[in-house]
């Protein structure tokens, strides 16, 4: 397992981040033997976000590890706020009432991170400032992060805010690839020369923020995995297979490695509920794909490389 030392943090996460939006679809058995698992494996990072389950997935989380604090010590522990029904809010209210629950359903003092659960456009940067700054005053969050922002939305609230955000949390996979897709077309008068994101993961980069990419497997906006879709992408699955005979590792450690390879440092964010899927994803984390396994796996997704 890789380990990244967060900039601007005492924090030393492993690559891989276990996402807990689906626990409550597992019974408790299930559940522990998933969390061991994950931790047996290197993973050290838990994702929440007060919304998965209505906050039972939190709760049940906490049952699980049978959380107190030499349990607490041994992981860093991450949750979202924001998201409400049918709509975003970033109020000073809804943020500090988000993390007390979040605490309460966590069993635990403190989170290591917040995130800002996808922007909300009615937002006041100085409000937001000022909930985030009294939350890390009362010592109840540690560091701070967005999920799904661009560049100037980031820099909007940065301003505002005296501490640094160091995560963003963005959809991306070798089939959902906004973040490199444009920078890989620059001035060419196609699709894919259409800037989406703002040059969000440059600017990440540039401003030593670390991006999570969530749904790692997924085609579109929840619409099944790419591993297995022979349909759609044949090619893909067929270097999958290739390189993951040559790798000793299943195709969905190929998919996890085009993430971990790239030089951003990106953390993904396995969200599965099956042990083994868990397990094949962990063996992406160190794999040393070669420029021309990665750039063969993003043009068999159907992406051009001019």
């Amino acid at each position: 397992m890789k380990y990244l030392q967060i900039p601007g943090s005492d924090l030393k996460v492993s690559n891989i981040v276990m996402g807990c939006m689906r626990i409550n679809g597992l019974d408790a058995p299930a559940r522990e033997n998933l969390i061991r698992t994950a931790m047996e494996a290197g993973v050290n990072m838990f994702d929440h976000a007060d919304i998965y389950g209505g906050g039972e997935c939190e709760e049940l989380f906490a049952e699980a590890v049978q959380m107190n604090s030499s349990v607490r010590e041994k992981m860093v522990l991450q949750s979202k706020c924001g998201i409400r029904n049918g709509y975003y809010d970033f109020s000073r209210e809804h943020i500090l009432k988000s993390v007390d629950g979040i605490l309460k359903r966590l069993h635990t003092d403190y989170l290591d991170i917040l995130l800002l659960h996808r922007p909300d456009a009615l937002m006041e940067p100085e409000e937001v400032a000022e909930a985030l700054q009294t939350l890390f005053d009362a010592g109840k969050v540690r560091y701070f992060g967005v999920s799904n922002q661009n560049p100037a939305q980031i820099e909007l609230l940065q301003r505002a805010f005296g501490q640094k955000f160091l995560f963003n949390q963005l959809q991306m996979s070798v089939v959902h690839s906004p973040l490199v897709d444009s920078g890989m077309a620059v001035n060419m008068h196609i699709d894919q020369s259409v800037d989406r994101t703002g040059s969000t993961l440059e600017y990440c980069r540039l401003n030593n923020i670390t991006i999570q990419a969530w749904s790692p497997f997924q085609k579109g906006f929840f619409e099944g995995p790419f591993l297995g879709d022979l349909e759609k992408y044949a090619e893909l699955n067929r270097k999958c297979e290739e390189l993951a005979e040559k790798y000793g590792v299943t195709p969905t450690g190929i998919a996890v490695a085009w993430l971990t390879r790239h030089p951003a440092n990106i953390q993904v964010v396995l969200g599965t509920t099956r042990l083994s899927r868990m397990l094949e994803g962990c063996a992406g984390s160190e794999i040393p794909l070669t420029r021309e396994e990665w750039y063969g796996l993003y043009k068999a997704a159907g992406n051009m490389v001019p």
